[in-house]
């Protein structure tokens, strides 16, 4: 199969799939390494395909009724991650990455695409498993979310939830919901 042929299938195959499809797995059905597999990637993305990277695998959003969006700053200690990221996906959020920012390097983002309870357990399982640092390790636990609801109550509810929880970081100026 040449190379461009594969990357069609590829992005077809990312489009259709329910979930997220790990590098490991595309490797295999298309009979290549797990390294050109993220080239492909990075050569889709360069060329506009909505191609994200998240600790679950690889996948395209599907277009759906708008969502409202919000940020939130929140500050906590590594093992309350997951009560943290539970508030958001037990509101109704899809918590879309983790931002922080970094004295020397800028901005540091991650996709993480978090959507319900089971989604937290098996990050936070990676997490523990690797013995990884989340990278608020790098800010003193402050960190930022963006986070997507299908209303804004909800994530106005989260954001209350958030601050109860001792999660929100006080006197910052949270974006409004979009």
């Amino acid at each position: 199969m040449r190379t461009e042929e594969r990357r069609r299938r590829l992005l077809a195959l990312l489009r259709a799939a329910d979930g997220a499809v790990t590098g490991s797995a595309l490797a295999e059905r298309f009979g290549v390494s797990r390294q050109i597999i993220v080239g492909d990637i990075s050569i889709l993305r360069a060329e506009g395909a909505e191609v994200l990277a998240t600790p679950r695998g690889y996948l395209v959003l599907r277009q759906r009724r708008k969502r409202v969006m919000a940020t939130l700053s929140c500050c906590h200690r590594a093992e309350e991650m997951q009560d943290e990221l539970n508030i958001m996906v037990d509101g109704g959020a899809r918590v879309r990455d983790v931002i922080v920012a970094h004295p020397v390097y800028g901005e540091l983002r991650a996709d993480l695409m978090l959507e319900s309870r089971r989604d937290v357990a098996a990050f936070v399982r990676k997490m523990r498993a690797t013995a990884a640092p989340p990278l608020s390790y790098l800010t003193d636990g402050v960190h930022v979310h963006t986070i997507e609801a299908e209303e804004a109550s909800a994530i106005e509810e989260i954001r209350a939830a958030l601050e109860r929880a001792g999660f929100l970081v006080p006197d910052a100026a949270p974006s409004a919901p979009q």
